[in-house]
């Protein structure tokens, strides 16, 4: 089933962002600028229940790797998002991904005006458009910013103001938000944006934490078993805070 926003044949009503930089983009599987190719079962295709929105506006049957055509500069491997579609799609019903992160950007790159926050909102609204109902924003970022003090030390304000603006822009005041805590990055600032990230109290805004999941070789990115785990967590904060009981 390859259909199309544009001749209405199919959208998803419940809709999740999937958003931030390469971890959420997905680096499972990945080296050398290869990917492996291996997805794990809880990482597989619904054919009938689980579409990704590409980067044309066109919805298609979801597969790995997620973000293969929005973070083109790098190679994409698994990341979370099919393992929490898998996850979540008995309780929700079918359901629309949509792509947004690109590795190695700053929490500043995603300012509202800037090119990835606006591009963030278009694909939402196109989402959103045929009836689509976003349930909730997944966002997985913050390692470009723990590579100097002031970056870390503005980083909640800045979340703060991503959230805000993203709710405004969508008009959707109670959007859910679930953020991860990051894993790695710089020894300097990781706890700080970790604290950062951790202290965000807004309404209907949880934090679910990646540390002491495994990371590549890099020592920055999730392995495929790491990102199928923090997909599974994320759809237990979604299906505990946020989803009809």
């Amino acid at each position: 089933m390859d259909s199309t926003l544009e001749n209405g044949a199919y959208s998803p009503k419940n809709v999740f962002i999937l958003s931030g930089q390469s971890n959420m983009a997905g680096r499972g599987g990945v080296e050398k600028h290869h990917w492996d190719g291996i997805v794990p079962i809880e990482c597989s295709p619904d054919a009938s229940r689980i579409f990704r929105l590409s980067a044309h506006l066109h919805y298609e049957v979801a597969r790995e790797p997620l973000h293969r055509d929005i973070d083109t500069k790098k190679t994409c491997g698994v990341g979370p998002g099919m393992s929490f579609a898998n996850a979540v799609k008995d309780r929700v019903g079918a359901l629309g991904l949509v792509p947004c992160a690109v590795g190695g950007t700053a929490i500043k790159e995603w300012a509202r005006g800037e090119h990835l926050y606006e591009n963030m909102v278009k694909r939402a609204r196109a989402a959103m458009h045929r009836g689509g109902e976003i349930k909730a924003l997944l966002w997985y970022q913050g390692e470009s910013d723990a590579v100097s003090q002031h970056c870390a030390e503005t980083y909640k304000a800045n979340m703060e103001k991503l959230i805000h603006n993203v709710r405004a822009d969508l008009h959707l005041p109670s959007l859910p938000i679930i953020q991860v805590a990051i894993a790695s990055g710089d020894e300097r600032c990781i706890e700080k944006i970790r604290e950062a990230q951790k202290a965000i109290d807004l309404p209907n805004v949880v934090c679910v934490d990646a540390m002491g999941l495994q990371l590549e070789g890099d020592n920055l990115h999730l392995t495929t078993e790491a990102q199928v785990k923090l997909g599974q967590m994320l759809a237990d904060a979604y299906l505990t805070h946020f989803a009809p009981q």
